[in-house]
């Protein structure tokens, strides 16, 4: 019986610093019992986020070049190296305090990656998988197709996952992503071989989410959060 309520917020297109701002602030109020959990579903404009391991040498292209084309680059508290964030991607922030989860974060990042799995598979017939014990995401054969790079204070998440849905791949190349060099990047679009439906992929993740969660899912415009 589904017992906690996920409030979902699609914020569209928005500035990457924005979204990392709310974020700190709505994790802040989670830890302190003003919110219930939330999760933030939203695009950015081109960027590229480097994770507490994360080593420049996996910047491909001079920093220089990134500030002509207008591409920020910003250190973050989320695990993992170096990924692109931008236009035709899913990128789902869960905050979300595990306590109520049996406080198993490797269990999380399960759901996160089965929801992803379910929708490939189900909606696509795309054979996806995730290697436990090895690298986090969903992959396509050796391709990652979502990423995983998350935070945790006091048991409430941070950051989350990247999907490519209509993604241009080509930014990957600016980048060895994830710091894996023996590794490349996919996306649906890629896949199927022409653009998919950018909404209805966001509504089917956030139903298979919170069936993985076993929660009561609620869309809400951001000023309603609670």
């Amino acid at each position: 019986m589904m017992t906690q309520t996920l409030q979902i917020i699609y914020l569209k297109d928005t500035n990457y610093e924005d979204v990392l701002i709310l974020q700190r602030k709505l994790r802040d109020q989670r830890i302190a019992g003003e919110i219930s959990d939330c999760l933030l579903l939203v695009s950015h404009k081109p960027v590229f986020t480097l994770g507490k391991r994360g080593k420049y040498d996996n910047l491909l292209v001079p920093i220089e070049q990134l500030k002509k084309a207008h591409i920020p680059i910003y250190e973050v508290e989320r695990g993992g190296d170096i990924t692109y964030h931008g236009p035709g991607q899913l990128v789902i922030y869960p905050i979300i305090d595990l306590k109520n989860y049996k406080r198993d974060l490797r269990g999380f990042v399960d759901k996160l990656q089965n929801a992803v799995i379910t929708l490939l598979t189900e909606n696509y017939n795309i054979s996806a998988h995730k290697e436990d014990g090895k690298h986090t995401g969903v992959w396509v054969e050796k391709k990652k197709i979502a990423a995983i790079g998350l935070s945790l204070r006091k048991w409430v998440t941070m950051h989350g996952m990247a999907f490519n849905i209509n993604t241009d791949l080509n930014y990957f190349d600016m980048i060895v992503p994830c710091g894996l060099v023996d590794r490349g990047v996919t996306s649906i679009k890629q896949l199927t071989g022409s653009e998919v439906d950018f909404n209805t992929i966001l509504k089917t993740f956030a139903k298979n989410f919170c069936l993985q969660l076993d929660c009561h899912g609620k869309f809400i415009d951001l000023e309603n959060i609670k």
